[in-house]
Order: C-alpha cells, then structure tokens, then sequence
C-alpha cells in the first residue's frame, strides 16, 4: 500500500502507447548490445598492442555523453563507448570508427528515405515537423523546416556530384535503359526521367544513367550516353536492353554502333496483346511466351513463325508489331543461358520504378526538375542496395574476353560436347 495517490495524466495533445515504449526499450537494448559488441570486436584485434610497460595499448575509455538517434519508431538513446590509445607517437594514434553509430548521425537510414517520399507527395517544408511529428512523436528533435531545408540540399549536392562522377575505371557489360515517367511533380508533364542501369563484370548492377528529358527524344538519350561518355565510359556495352523507344536506340547508335540490340519482351507482349480482342488474350499471351522460353533460337523462330501464320490473317497489325523486331528480340541466346531471364526485359528498371511510382503523386505547385530528381536520386539510391547480382557472373569476364555463346551455350564447349556425341 502507498502514501502516493498522485496519477500522471496524459497532457492535451498527447498520448501514451505502452507498445511503442516497449519496442523503443526493446531497440535501446539491441543498439546497445550492437554497438558493445562492435567495440569488443575493435578491441579485439588489437589486443596483442602493448605499451613499453607491458600494458594493453588500445583500451575503452568511458562513454561519451548519450545522444538520441531518430528511428521510425521514435527518439532512442544510446551512449557510444570511448576507446583510448595508451601510446602513440604522433600520426600513428589507432582510431575508432564505428559503423553501427557513425559519430555525427541523427536518424536511420530508413527515416532519411521517408522524407524525400514525403517531400514528392506535396508536404512543404514547413509542414515537415508536423507530418514527422505525427510519425515518430512530438518529442523528436531535429524535424524543423530548417533541418529539412538542409537536408534536401545536400541531397541535391550529392545528385549533382554522383552526376559528375568519373566513369573512366568503369565498365558495363549489359545496359538497361527506359523513360520512366512519376507523378513526382516534374515541371512539364511532357517528361520523364531518362534511367540507365549496368551490370559490371562481377555481376553486380549499378544506376549509371539518371536525368530528366522526353523518353521518345533522341537528342534527350543522345546527351545522357555522351555525357556517360565524355565522363570516361568509353567501352560500349556488349548488349543494350530497352523497350521500343526509337529515341534510345536511335541514340545508342550513333554514341556506340558495336553494342548489341535487344528488346524488352514484357513491353512487346503488351504492344502486341493491344492490337488483338481481349477475348484472344490469353491465348495470344500463351503463345508468345513459347516463343521467348523456347531452348534455342531455332526453336523460338518456329514458335514466332508459328504466331503470324496463326493470327496473320485477321490481325496483320499485331503480327507486324511482333515480326517488324525479329532478330532484336531473339539477341539473348547469343549470350549466356544464365543471364536470359535477365536479359529479356527491362524488368531492372521497372521493379525499382514500381516501389518509387507508388510512393509519388502529382499535387499542386510543381518542384523544379532539380530537386525533384534529387528527391527521387534518394529514393533509388536506396533501392539499389537490395539489387540483386546477375546469376552466372562468372560467364560476363567471358563475354569480355570475346568468347562466343550459341544458344547460351559457350561456343568451345558446345563444339566439344558435338565432337563426344
């Protein structure tokens, strides 16, 4: 029993969520445990550093004073530990680093992604603190209109620096390229944001191309592949990947003529389907996937060959759509089996795309091409971390070196396994 009746009642405004406080204790606890544990590491592999006493050399050496970090669940506190080096001499002192919490950060990574979400969806910059209050509390800090103002200028000074990176230690195998147009409140409804994505050597894909212009403009892709170009790209890609945008391919001639053609199945399937009575659909579709999941390019010929005698007749126009890009869309057995479930669309794009699509919406009061590209930098920058890599890496070094591929198959091995049978 108590003396004490006083009961704390919540403040107008206010409310009081038992969970969320159970999940900031929760995540205050595993930060904590993370960044321990980081330390030890530290501490750890320069354990065998003494002094000329014979003491440890490197050592913890307190905390320092406890910070807040702004997460998607609210502020929580966490106090980053010191570590000490006994015996230096000068420029050699062993530094901590830590990773987990960098010395200046305020927020997650998630959190930072928010904001340019919020920012496309038509919140103005004094309104920032509210909406992010609503969020992730009223006791957040570092939410004002002049933070966020900040913030979207550093991104935009890093997409104005990504923009003029050097590109002359670089090399593409494959280029995916499409105009993707966002409700993202682009100045002129007419464009759209010109995107490249390219697969390295080692499999890994990485945004390479990124500006705005007019997606059926040759002149728009013509200066995006020449500024990849002058910046020191000068190998040309071994196979581009696009829709039917004459514009790109226009452009992709005249900058690199050696680089293969092939174009998107997905985008051809919908062209062809939208020339055809809905009530063939699915029949039609049935088709044309025979024809780009055939074994071999002699087997996909047949099947496409197949198509325009059965619908030729009665809808010429959806064969002609289909026929006018033979050898264009059959490109992909010349490379790697492998790599054909990723070669025969421009799904790179369009899977990263689809997230950024539904996360932006057309509002009144446009924002200037700068930042909104900038906005939307952010929000692919981060998707690009979850790219995954090419299956079959190990066969691009190949296709470097100029080996040949027959039905995806290596043209050596393929020569061996006719001579065995």
């Amino acid at each position: 029993m108590t003396d004490n009746n006083v009961i704390k009642l919540a403040q107008p405004g206010t409310f009081i969520d038992s969970l969320t406080e159970i999940l900031r204790s929760g995540a205050r606890a595993l930060l904590t445990q993370a960044v321990e544990a980081e330390v030890a590491d530290f501490l750890h592999r320069h354990c065998d550093l003494k002094t000329d006493a014979g003491r440890r050399r490197v050592v913890r050496h307190g905390h320092l004073p406890e910070r807040e970090i702004m997460t998607g669940i609210g502020p929580v506190g966490v106090r980053q530990p010191r570590i000490r080096d006994r015996e230096a001499a000068v420029g050699e002192r062993i530094w901590f680093n830590p990773t987990i919490l960098p010395p200046y950060a305020r927020r997650t990574k998630s959190l930072e992604v928010l904001i340019p979400i919020l920012y496309l969806k038509g919140i103005s910059t004094g309104d920032f603190e509210e909406a992010l209050a609503a969020l992730v509390g009223k006791d957040a800090p570092g939410l004002s209109a002049s933070t966020i103002a900040r913030l979207k200028e550093g991104w935009t000074d890093e997409h104005e620096h990504w923009q003029k990176r050097d590109l002359s230690m670089k090399r593409y195998v494959y280029f995916w390229a499409d105009g993707i147009h966002l409700e993202a409140r682009l100045e002129d409804q007419a464009q759209c944001i010109l995107v490249i994505i390219g697969a390295t050597p080692e499999g890994k894909k990485e945004l390479i191309g990124f500006t705005d212009g007019m997606r059926e403009s040759a002149q728009s892709w013509r200066d995006l592949l020449l500024d990849l170009k002058r910046r020191g790209l000068a190998v040309a890609p071994e196979l581009a990947v696009a829709d039917g945008a004459l514009g790109f391919w226009k452009a992709l001639g005249e900058v690199w003529p050696t680089t293969r053609e092939q174009r998107c199945w997905v985008h051809k399937t919908a062209n062809v389907l939208n020339r055809l009575p809905k009530s063939l659909h699915t029949r039609a579709k049935r088709a044309l996937q025979e024809i780009w999941m055939a074994e071999t390019k002699k087997d996909a010929v047949i099947a496409l060959d197949a198509f325009a005698e059965s619908y030729g007749p009665k809808y010429d126009k959806a064969v002609d759509c289909l026929t006018k890009d033979r050898d264009t869309l059959l490109a992909f057995y010349d490379f790697p089996a492998e790599h054909w479930k990723h070669l025969r669309t421009t799904n790179p794009i369009e899977s990263t795309f689809a997230t950024v699509r539904h996360r932006t919406i057309r509002s009144k009061g446009c924002l200037s091409n700068k930042t909104a590209l900038a906005m939307v930098f952010k929000l692919v920058e981060g998707a690009q971390k979850s790219w995954r890599r090419l299956d079959g890496h190990n066969q691009l070094p190949k296709l470097i070196q100029g080996v040949k591929f027959t039905d995806g198959i290596e043209a050596v091995r393929q020569d061996a396994q006719t001579a065995a049978a």
